[in-house]
């Protein structure tokens, strides 16, 4: 009896008591991967809604090199907004921010006043001190914000936060333990300008609250994911108000090398095998691309005919060999008609392409991505039919990263 009771007391004393964890960020030289983030939001003007929007965020991260207090990053931002209720599914080729920064081990930022991106910074920062389950502590972070587009504002505008943090056990997601981490912080910081930006209007006031759970990879040293909920609110130079309120989320996606060779290869011989027209494979410096020449649509028309949907259930075989890459679709007219009805009419092609590899299966939403680009990057004479049949194309690339 005496010694049942001993077994259950060390059982519960190694429940309770679980060793402690040290947290740090861990960086290995040429590390590569990518975050995908997405938010939905709906956004506010004077306190009536304006219209909800879905936000993708496709990050690339590369650790160029190693100090002994932490690593030397290079980053790639692209962010698209698109907005709910309109014609299209999938998210346009967004605004590209490149940032080049150092992280040290704790996760504390050094990093150039000129760089918008990234948005949340000394977020999480860690304690030096090993954690258990159930402590908590504090630290100071930053956002930094993009007015450039909606506001005229050329520089970053920056506000600090003040983040309460919380460890409070692990986790099992795929198969893969995980360490909890609530991050919650809570704004009211008035915006103050050396001199007043020359623009109409610019924020003056702030707003809001963050409350995030984070899931940690302690071997990798690094996040594996995060949600989050958030609302903030901007006070304008005019007195008017602009409301973001909503959800997010991302997580990371391990980048494996693309050898552009043997793919090529590859996919060139998939396409004679499966019998695919007028399509060409090559490497560029985005990824693999496939050109689908002459590709088929009603006049000024942006609906796929059938024989171009067999066309592409073909390449959705080949695509579908490679489901960690996402996939841009990149919309080609010849030289005929306006500029705009050319960038209209490529955006929509585009669209339409990328929209049915997502209805069959071969990516999700937020795994492909569309552009337009008119008649602006012929690859033949527009002068002659056959320069503009190749010119009329459309063309799939899976990306690199």
């Amino acid at each position: 009896m005496k010694s049942i009771r001993a077994l259950v007391f060390l059982c519960l004393w190694g429940a309770v008591h679980a060793p402690a964890e040290e947290f740090r960020f861990l960086y290995a030289a040429g590390d590569k991967y990518r975050i995908l983030s997405t938010v939905d939001e709906s956004v506010s003007l004077n306190k009536i809604h304006s219209h909800t929007a879905a936000i993708l965020n496709k990050i690339t991260v590369e650790v160029t090199g190693t100090e002994a207090d932490g690593g030397n990053l290079s980053c790639t931002f692209q962010t698209s907004e698109e907005a709910r209720g309109g014609s299209r599914e999938l998210f346009s080729w967004g605004k590209i921010y490149d940032s080049v920064f150092f992280r040290d081990a704790l996760g504390r930022y050094t990093i150039g006043p000129e760089y918008f991106m990234p948005i949340v910074r000394d977020v999480p920062v860690f304690p030096e001190r090993p954690l258990s389950a159930g402590d908590s502590w504090n630290g100071q972070g930053e956002e930094v914000h993009d007015f450039s587009v909606s506001l005229g504002i050329k520089e970053p505008v920056r506000f600090p936060i003040t983040v309460t943090y919380r460890y409070t056990g692990t986790e099992e997601r795929d198969g893969q333990t995980y360490h909890v981490i609530t991050i919650s912080y809570d704004v009211s910081h008035r915006l103050r300008y050396i001199s007043k930006p020359d623009v109409p209007m610019y924020p003056v006031l702030l707003e809001g609250f963050s409350r995030q759970k984070l899931l940690w990879d302690n071997e990798r040293g690094r996040p594996q994911s995060y949600e989050e909920e958030f609302s903030f609110v901007f006070e304008l130079s005019t007195g008017d108000s602009v409301e973001y309120t909503g959800t997010a989320r991302s997580e990371i996606i391990e980048s494996t090398p693309m050898v552009k060779k043997s793919m090529v290869e590859d996919i060139r011989k998939a396409l004679e095998d499966l019998g695919v027209p007028d399509t060409e494979v090559h490497e560029d410096d985005l990824g693999i691309t496939l050109t689908l020449d002459n590709i088929q649509f009603p006049p000024d028309s942006a609906a796929l005919i059938p024989a171009e949907k067999e066309k592409l259930n073909r390449i959705g075989e080949i695509l579908a060999k490679y489901p960690e890459r996402d996939i841009l679709v990149s919309g080609h007219t010849a030289l005929a008609g306006t500029r705009a009805g050319r960038q209209k009419l490529s955006e929509e092609r585009a669209s339409a392409v990328g929209s049915y590899l997502m209805e069959t299966g071969v990516r999700a939403r937020e795994r492909i991505v569309y552009r337009g680009l008119g008649a602006e990057m012929p690859v033949a004479d527009n002068s002659t039919e056959e320069g503009r049949r190749k010119n009329r194309r459309v063309e799939i690339t899976i990306l690199e990263n």
